[in-house]
Order: structure tokens, then C-alpha cells, then sequence
């Protein structure tokens, strides 16, 4: 979910900027999830070197005011109550439905038991319901972004050999 830059990000954006002797440029801010709580919970998975990877439908992004990533783009993520506390570079972006997620993938993803079969079953069920509550028609064929990244900042977190 996209989400607008405080005062806060920005100083978190500039620390890391200026800490890996980059030029000012532009960088998107997310939190996972539909909850503060989601957002923690999936934000944790990241910090811990688990989650390496996220999706969404492509309709948020044509119709719903989400950004799509770029390659080599940087994403500052929040935690659940909008504090900065990661900051990745996108590695790779499909578009593919929904359904056609690999295994690979959702083992990147981190994300419950990290099978193919279970990654499926929670977004069905997480898209499910946001169809429900937001009006709109949803399958499983639906064209999603499937993106991988790698965690830069805060150093004690960034992956290793993690580029700027």
C-alpha cells in the first residue's frame, strides 16, 4: 500500500542516501498489508531476512492509485503505525495472474508454511475479502506483480552484497 512521505521518511531516505554516497533520487514508501497489524507482522518477516519478495493485483495499481515498482527502484517500508523502518531496492517484476505464482516465488515471499499451494490459498483469501469490502470482482486468474527485491537499509538488516 502506498503511502505519502513525513517528515520522518524523508530524514530515513536521506540518512540512507547520504550513508551509501547517493545521488538525490526517487524512492517510493509502502506498508504492507490492510492493517497496521499486517503491516508489522509482514514488515518482521522482511527485518528477519525471511520475505523477500511481494505482490499485488495489477488493478491496484491501474485503477487503485498504487505505483508499480521499478528495477532498481527503492521502496521505504513502514511499520503498522507509518514509522520507517526498511528500505529495499526491487530486483525483479513480473505481471502474470495470480494463479500462475511459482514455487520460487513463494518461497521468496516468506510468507506462512512458504509452498506454492498455501502462498495461493492466503492471497485468494486476502484478495477475496478485499473484493468484498471494496466492490470489486475478483479470480485467481487475475493479473498481479510479482515483485523481488533485496534489503539495503538499516544495516544491520541489508542483505549481503546488497548494492545501493
Amino acid at each position: 500500500m502506498d503511502k505519502p512521505r513525513s517528515p520522518e521518511v524523508e530524514a530515513f531516505w536521506n540518512a540512507y542516501r547520504v550513508a551509501r554516497g547517493l545521488p538525490e533520487q526517487d524512492y517510493d514508501v509502502c506498508r504492507f498489508g490492510s492493517s497496521p497489524e499486517m503491516g508489522d507482522e509482514l514488515l518482521a518477516l522482511v527485518l528477519e531476512g525471511r520475505k523477500r519478495a511481494t505482490a499485488c493485483l495489477l488493478r491496484d495499481i491501474e485503477i487503485g492509485g498504487e505505483k508499480m515498482g521499478r528495477v532498481g527502484g527503492h521502496v521505504v517500508v513502514l511499520d503498522g503505525g507509518d514509522r520507517p523502518r526498511a528500505i529495499w531496492r526491487t530486483r525483479t517484476i513480473d505481471v502474470k495472474p495470480l494463479n500462475q505464482v511459482d514455487s520460487a516465488f513463494a518461497w521468496d515471499e516468506g510468507e506462512g508454511d512458504r509452498t506454492r499451494a498455501d502462498w495461493l490459498a492466503m492471497h485468494v483469501r486476502y484478495f477475496t475479502a478485499r473484493a468484498e469490502a471494496e466492490g470489486f470482482s475478483f479470480d485467481e486468474s487475475m493479473p498481479a506483480v510479482f515483485e523481488r527485491f533485496s534489503l539495503v537499509w538499516p544495516p544491520e538488516h541489508a542483505d549481503p552484497q546488497s548494492a545501493a
